[in-house]
């Protein structure tokens, strides 16, 4: 399918990452692929317990003098998926289609973040007409949903001082920072009572919304399918008085809910009723969301009956303290222009057995102090509610240093190959260069990365033509490392 793009042995390696499913936290079998690729390369390689694979290249003749380059990039990928697909994660392969100037997957998620980014490590590893000097490859785990890989790091897994990060996702930006985060996760336990017999069970779904990333795009619009559900169910229970059975939305803590669903209880009469403001409550969200959110869809309709109820306790605390979170930007950068400083992302709630219902969050700021101010906003919202919350150790931010000598080579690379002048930026997003920094603290560093939309979704795709742009771009950079 991609063995005619350019550049070739990018894609080929991509093409073949595609083929080996890498959810976080099941890399096995990628990281087997890595170990498997450096002995046939006669590299040397090694693996920490995270599972973090190193793969050294000696420099090129000429180059010898260098000083050594740390190209890293991370191996699992966020599985997102269309309801209506039956893809396996932990086994199937993801099937890429090109559409136009862009390679999409089947209903899915593509994997590009980071697999793009794998692919030309690997491509410039096992090329012998590169200039380069000594090179160390690293490839972190679990990046998608903790960071655990460059946690785990050991300040000795490698020697260069020079990283360059391959996670960005915009072709012609330079980034030089990142926003700390952190996860909040709440547990509400409650009691099932057996579902009333002759009430007639209804389920309420939100699809067809944009998703995306909950850094990158937090800042563009895009409506989450748990607030939307809840401002429903929100009205229908002081409206009707429901009895909630079921709820359950999104998926991954760093994506922006695209689904939620739930069942809930009411007497005959009412039905038709409830159709019919549903039907209105659709048509409203949908004009307030029309420039952002063309295929939203908001449903009601009859269902199977199930055995049990949320009791009468828990299931206001639940529907309020979800309605009242809050969700998307707290507050923009005074310092950078157009950069989110401050966000939250409320990114699932799901039933996990008879009695626990669980609710996961994700906090994001440039500014640390404001990082724990929304994260106590979020705790409040949930401990008024009665519910158990518990915050992760999350991750740091990666503080600008615009004097970094990396970021002057890039530059000026960049303005050399293309004529014009590369963006230099922050970005809202968690990098692990943060991470990276604190276990070596001599550490220069960028972040750079080709052209990506939709990621965290199955809308996410990959420019085709920026793929051989970052290429061009990064072997340049290769040259033009100083010596020691």
């Amino acid at each position: 399918m991609l063995e005619k793009l350019q550049p070739i042995d990018v894609w080929k390696y991509f093409e073949e990452i595609l083929q080996i499913p890498r959810p976080s936290k099941k890399e096995e079998k990628i990281i087997a692929y890595l170990e498997n690729f450096a002995q046939h390369q006669k590299l040397n390689f090694k693996k920490d317990k995270a599972g973090n694979v190193l793969i050294t290249k000696s420099a090129t003749r000429g180059y010898e003098k260098c000083q050594t380059v740390v190209l890293q990039s991370h191996v699992d990928m966020v599985c997102e998926k269309n309801s209506q697909s039956t893809h396996n994660f932990d086994k199937d392969p993801i099937v890429p289609i090109i559409d136009g100037a862009w390679v999409k997957a089947k209903e899915t998620t593509l994997g590009a973040d980071n697999g793009i980014g794998i692919a030309t490590q690997l491509a410039i590893l096992a090329s012998n007409n590169i200039n380069h000097g000594p090179l160390e490859c690293l490839f972190t785990t679990d990046e998608e949903t903790g960071l655990t890989g460059a946690n785990a790091l050991k300040p000795n897994f490698f020697t260069g001082k020079t990283l360059i990060n391959l996670d960005s996702e915009d072709e012609g930006e330079i980034f030089i920072g990142c926003a700390g985060g952190r996860d909040t996760v709440i547990t509400f336990k409650y009691e099932p009572k057996k579902a009333p017999g002759k009430q007639i069970p209804l389920q309420l779904s939100v699809s067809g919304l944009t998703g995306g990333h909950s850094g990158d795009d937090i800042n563009k619009g895009y409506a989450n399918a748990i607030k939307l559900l809840t401002r429903a169910l929100y009205y229908l229970d002081n409206e009707y008085g429901i009895k909630l059975a079921q709820i359950n939305g999104g998926n991954l803590r760093n994506a922006i809910p695209r689904e939620a669903n739930a069942i809930f209880y009411v007497t005959h009469e009412k039905v038709k009723k409830i159709k019919n403001d549903v039907h209105h409550f659709e048509k409203t969200v949908q004009d307030e969301f029309k420039h952002t959110e063309p295929n939203m869809k908001i449903k009601i309709l009859e269902t199977e009956k199930v055995p049990f109820i949320i009791d009468k306790r828990t299931q206001p605390r639940l529907i309020q303290s979800l309605y009242a979170c809050p969700h998307g930007v707290m507050a923009m950068s005074q310092e950078i222009p157009g950069l989110v400083e401050t966000s939250t992302n409320l990114a699932s709630v799901k039933i996990l057995n008879k009695n626990k219902i669980e609710v996961t969050t994700s906090q994001r700021s440039s500014v640390e102090s404001a990082k724990t101010d929304i994260l106590n906003m979020v705790e409040a919202t949930f401990l008024l509610a009665g519910a158990r919350v518990v915050h992760s150790d999350g991750y740091p931010g990666w503080k600008p240093n615009t004097n970094s000598k990396i970021l002057k080579i890039a530059v000026s690379t960049y303005q050399h190959l293309f004529h014009k002048e590369p963006k230099v930026k922050a970005i809202h997003a968690g990098l692990e260069c943060g991470l990276f920094l604190e276990k070596y603290p001599s550490l220069d560093m960028i972040s750079i990365g080709p052209t990506m939309k939709g990621v965290h979704s199955p809308a996410e795709r990959l420019h085709i033509e920026s793929v051989e742009l970052f290429w061009k771009f990064l072997l340049e950079i290769l040259k033009n490392i100083p010596t020691e």
